[in-house]
């Protein structure tokens, strides 16, 4: 594997960046990462005005540098903020079965949708061309991510149609609208553009499954049981399609990059979200189907307790995101079926579901918090940012 010296310029051109592997991609801020059975060295530069440090930081304000070229981690992410925060809306909403406030629910709608609106408003104010807004969705590890804008905003705006069903109802279509041109498209290039195995992980379930899946919830929501059938059907597939290669890669691939860990929760997602999906698109019957979901739920949730210690040791970053809709998800839908059973028992132990999702969601977003004032007062500090053309230090 090649050696970077310490000492080389800091400004590096795109096209140079682009020749330096996937498996270079460090864990955490250390300088060298096991990935497979080999160790790798990180190339480290030398940045003006101070020591060699690692190009490869996997700090949210850091660019990082792929197959593709180098993206902003943070920009590539920062939708899995709203999404998650819409998914704990959707907890709360649950919880009003169980006499949760509904003020509370509402609130979070709010937050969520303030989320979204800063993150889609930051990305356009950031003035990118269109080629580096394209070079962003083809991003063969990031690019995925980006379905997160129009699903996020779906159920949103099937949460708006409630009080507002002209706008909600609008709004949810053209979500659909545009997280199915997506999804085309992603597909189509994972059939046609040939890709490192190391870069596939959870999070490429997001353009088909997850948008699949939760645009059929929300056209069932907006009163079109028989339309989110039909989308509800095209998430199964796409969850055993894709689900399959994923979990080949995962088994008999290179191991998965420690900051890209967290997206095994999204992984062990689609059963909850199907689950929810035909909640509405039932109208909450009991049927075998949510058997057969519960079942497939607690499969893949219950190896993810041998996971918190490696979830533990992890530096933070807004990836961490990528866990929190899995868990809002799950504990909606665990709500949802624990009102079926009518046993005494149900609500007490759906306010400790509603608690373990609000605590795990809660301290991902404290931590995210705490990035907030290491950002400027590291912009402070150097009076400038890099270029778009060069890596940053």
């Amino acid at each position: 594997m090649t050696e970077f010296p310490a000492g080389t310029s800091c400004a590096v051109p795109i096209d140079r960046m682009r020749t330096i592997p996937w498996t270079h991609v460090a864990a955490g801020a250390h300088d060298r990462s096991v990935l497979g059975n080999r160790t790798s060295t990180i190339p480290r530069r030398r940045c003006p005005g101070g020591a060699a440090r690692s190009t490869h930081h996997w700090s949210p304000d850091v660019r990082i540098h792929l197959p593709n070229g180098p993206v902003r981690r943070h920009r590539a992410t920062r939708p899995g903020i709203s999404f998650g925060l819409s998914g704990l809306a959707g907890t709360w909403t649950a919880a009003a079965e169980l006499g949760a406030p509904r003020v509370i629910g509402t609130a979070l709608w709010l937050v969520a949708a303030t989320a979204w609106l800063v993150t889609v408003l930051r990305y356009a104010a950031a003035g990118l061309r269109p080629r580096e807004v394209a070079d962003d969705l083809r991003h063969p590890v990031l690019g995925p991510f980006a379905a997160l804008v129009p699903v996020a905003a779906s159920l949103m705006s099937a949460r708006l149609a409630v009080s507002f069903p002209l706008v909600g109802r609008g709004l949810v279509w053209a979500m659909l609208a545009l997280g199915a041109g997506f999804g085309a498209w992603f597909v189509a290039r994972l059939l046609t553009v040939p890709r490192d195995p190391a870069t596939l992980h959870g999070g490429h379930l997001l353009p088909t499954v997850a948008a699949s899946l939760i645009s059929a919830q929300s056209v069932a929501t907006i009163g079109h049981p028989g339309a989110a059938k039909v989308l509800f059907a095209a998430g199964i597939l796409f969850w055993l399609l894709i689900g399959s290669l994923l979990l080949v890669r995962f088994a008999t691939g290179p191991e998965l990059p420690r900051p890209l860990l967290p997206t095994l929760a999204i992984f062990s997602a689609p059963p909850a979200v199907a689950g929810n999906a035909w909640w509405v698109i039932t109208g909450g019957r009991p049927g075998t189907v949510h058997e057969i979901l519960l079942g497939t739920m607690a499969a893949l949730l219950l190896p993810h307790l041998f996971l918190v210690k490696d979830y533990l040791r992890l530096p933070f970053t807004l990836g961490f995101w990528a866990l929190t809709f899995t868990t809002a998800a799950s504990a909606t839908y665990g709500i949802r079926l624990l009102s079926l059973t009518g046993a005494t028992w149900s609500a007490p132990v759906g306010w400790v579901v509603v608690a373990v999702a609000t605590g795990v969601i809660g301290a991902v977003a404290v931590r995210s918090l705490a990035l907030v004032p290491f950002h400027r007062v590291r912009r402070h500090r150097t009076g400038r940012t890099a270029h778009p053309a060069t890596a940053a230090c």
